[in-house]
């Protein structure tokens, strides 16, 4: 709480822009430095941080759409974003065209000039690992262009360097790092950010000023913890290879990831999380997963326990099956957000899983 020394000082407080000696819906000095810093790791000239990452998609979204608006979005986004996107924004008369990202041009054709108002992507995509082209859609003029980019965190790769006009982050996850913070954050061009702030005043989906210290203690150790934890990734990824049990491994660096190439050429890192689809379907997965004893099953990634989770019966639970067959979300896929272990500790683990299936 900010006390006010008159009243003519609260009113210049309450209708100034981002005032952090107000209210903390409106801002806050924590808050602030976590945006600050989330900004220079992107190279934006502003951030607006949020209580997670949907809070920040969702003001995104409301912050410029409204009825008979038009969204171009990939179809292969996270569980709650497509649905968000099919739920309460097709409620509101806010129309959505999926494309499918692998296809060379697919946003740009999609695109209805004075209705589009924003084109969402999600790369790596959650929990596939599909790379979007970020050149190409940072090429697209008219609407604005927004990119998740909470898999590969500002470590793996910057969206606003090839032209991209908003970067955002479920920093729950990555960014922050301990399992410990419910964060969203978004990025871009100071006078966007600040018009997507005045929307979210009114939304409240807010960073509270704890979990803002936290995002900030996770930004510290950031780079350290995704180099060991993208070399461990890759590493298991390629362990997995050829398993007679497992039916494909995705990780972006893999040489088999069927875009290695627009992957490497875009990202600095491969990102922490690889997805891994066994035999014998969800039976198979249960099993699995029963047999782990350096894994824990949860459904965040990022942290610095290993994770394992089964997407079509958790993050992914809500959409149709002709949603999770378009992004490849079967029965038997399992996701793996790899943490600080030991690697070779963690392939044993997983092989020994296996084995017992």
């Amino acid at each position: 709480m900010w006390e006010s020394d008159s009243l003519a000082h609260a009113t210049k407080r309450a209708t100034g822009l981002r005032s952090e000696t107000f209210y903390s819906r409106f801002s806050n000095p924590t808050v602030t430095q976590f945006e600050n810093a989330v900004a220079q790791l992107e190279g934006a000239e502003s951030a607006l941080a949020f209580g997670s990452g949907m809070g920040a998609i969702a003001s995104v979204i409301l912050s410029f759409c409204g009825n008979a608006s038009h969204i171009v979005a990939q179809n292969n986004l996270y569980g709650a974003t497509l649905s968000f996107l099919q739920g309460p924004c097709a409620r509101f008369g806010i129309e959505t065209t999926f494309v499918d990202p692998t296809v060379p041009g697919s946003f740009a054709a999609a695109v209805i000039p004075g209705k589009t108002m924003l084109v969402i992507a999600e790369t790596p995509s959650n929990p596939r690992l599909a790379i979007t082209n970020l050149a190409e859609l940072g090429s697209i003029r008219g609407p604005f262009t927004v990119v998740d980019s909470t898999l590969a965190t500002p470590m793996g790769q910057r969206p606003l360097d090839f032209g991209i006009d908003i970067v955002l982050h479920s920093a729950t996850k990555g960014i922050g790092g301990h399992n410990d913070a419910l964060l969203g954050v978004i990025a871009g061009e100071k006078d966007l950010i600040d018009s997507v702030w005045g929307y979210a005043v009114m939304h409240g989906a807010v960073a509270s000023p704890y979990d803002a210290a936290n995002g900030l203690r996770g930004i510290r150790t950031l780079g350290l913890r995704t180099e060991r934890q993208n070399q461990s990734a890759l590493i298991l990824a390629r362990s997995l290879e050829g398993h007679t049990k497992v039916l494909s491994v995705s990780h972006p660096f893999l040489e088999s990831h069927p875009q290695h190439e627009l992957a490497r050429e875009q990202m600095r890192l491969g990102g922490t999380v690889i997805a891994v689809e066994v035999t014998g379907g969800f039976e198979s997965c249960q099993s699995l997963v029963s047999h782990l004893q350096l894994v824990h099953i949860a459904t965040s990634f990022g942290g610095p326990e290993t994770l394992v989770c089964h997407p079509a019966t958790s993050t992914h639970v809500g959409l149709s099956q002709e949603d999770l067959v378009t992004m490849g979300v079967t029965v038997g896929l399992l996701r793996f957000s790899i943490g600080l272990e030991d690697v070779d500790d963690l392939v044993d683990d997983i092989h020994r899983a296996l084995a017992a299936i």
